[in-house]
């Protein structure tokens, strides 16, 4: 984004493509062509900004103005007025509630002045089309740590002490269930990404398939390393088509750039990434039934024990985890490597 004086934000989550969020993005990539701007502007499809009452949501950078409910019909006014005119088109900012005031900067926003964004701190910030925004902000930088400082037992020790735990309802701590898994029989193990989301009105994995795919690429390989397994598998529904289209590019990219496939980072590590598709059902959010379903069977729950850290996909181990728990992972690896600096 660097080589540009201006970038313009479109928000490129489901939400707003609902809401013709991508004829806005066309329009705004048109006219910009039409002006002999599109060397200096730049216009990025982003992914959720989170704001979807008010989408479709346009950010520019770098004053930060924050722009809702925007429609095609005003992209000739944002170019005109703000892109060359330097002023802000103030029917499109937001109006708070409280004062009745117009707030032209996101930071100042009720919504936004109380959020640490974690798992979705790279969502309506990066193309999530584009590898080297992500590596901009220090991705696949955890993996880079692990593999070439860390042993796989000293990374589930600071996953554990972490605290995390999953965080697709069950709460189960996520460095243990890396540890069982490790501790399983040798031989070949498997990294499962729970992308099924079948709660009604939950987008929350969605959001972060959508705005960041490399995140949890980067958390699975990660996994992989630490649990002895070579082999990743994302299960995700197949409504969910933009997530699936964006986890496609991600993965291709991925496997270009060395960060998946054989010898990773010249480390030796060898980790792969494939996709399957569930139908939509409920149940199979559930990680036994989930398992069937990616092996053709019919995606019903099974007691427990065994869990599948000891025999899941193909009665092999398997850790399960879902989309937000692994997109967690990436940013301890760093803060570990940010206190140790400090150290």
């Amino acid at each position: 984004m660097t080589d540009y004086r201006m970038n313009i934000l479109v928000c490129g989550g489901t939400g707003c493509r609902s809401s013709e969020g991508a004829t806005l993005y066309d329009e705004l990539v048109s006219l910009l062509a039409d002006k002999g701007l599109e060397k200096e502007i730049q216009v990025v499809s982003t992914g959720c900004f989170g704001f979807c009452e008010k989408g479709p949501v346009v950010k520019i950078l770098p004053d930060n103005t924050f722009y809702v409910q925007v429609q095609a019909a005003d992209a000739r006014e944002i170019i005109e007025e703000h892109v060359i005119k330097g002023r802000k088109v103030e029917h499109l900012l937001y109006v708070a509630p409280e004062s009745g005031k117009k707030v032209p900067d996101s930071k100042h926003m009720d919504f936004y002045k109380k959020q640490v964004r974690i798992a979705l701190r790279n969502c309506g910030f990066i193309n999530p089309e584009n590898i080297d925004e992500y590596l901009a902000r220090d991705g696949y930088a955890a993996i880079a740590t692990c593999l070439g400082e860390m042993t796989p037992e000293q990374v589930i020790k600071e996953i554990k002490k972490s605290g995390l735990r999953g965080r697709g309802g069950a709460g189960f701590p996520t460095g243990t269930k890396w540890e069982l898994t490790r501790k399983s029989d040798p031989g070949q193990k498997y990294v499962v990404c729970n992308a099924d989301e079948g709660d009604p009105g939950a987008f929350m994995d969605r959001s972060i398939l959508e705005g960041d795919p490399h995140s949890v690429i980067e958390a699975m390989a990660i996994c992989g390393y630490c649990i002895g397994a070579d082999k990743g598998l994302v299960y995700i529904r197949a409504e969910y088509p933009l997530a699936i289209k964006r986890l496609k590019i991600a993965l291709d990219q991925a496997l270009n750039y060395g960060l998946l496939g054989e010898n990773i980072l010249n480390t030796g590590f060898n980790f792969d990434i494939e996709l399957r598709y569930g139908a939509g059902a409920f149940v199979c959010g559930e990680e036994t039934a989930l398992i069937h379903s990616m092996e053709g069977k019919r995606g019903e729950p099974t007691f427990k024990p065994p869990f599948p850290a000891e025999k899941g996909y193909l009665g092999k181990p398997t850790n399960v985890n879902n989309v937000e728990t692994y997109a967690n992972i990436p940013p301890i690896i760093n803060k570990l490597t940010i206190s140790r600096k400090m150290d």
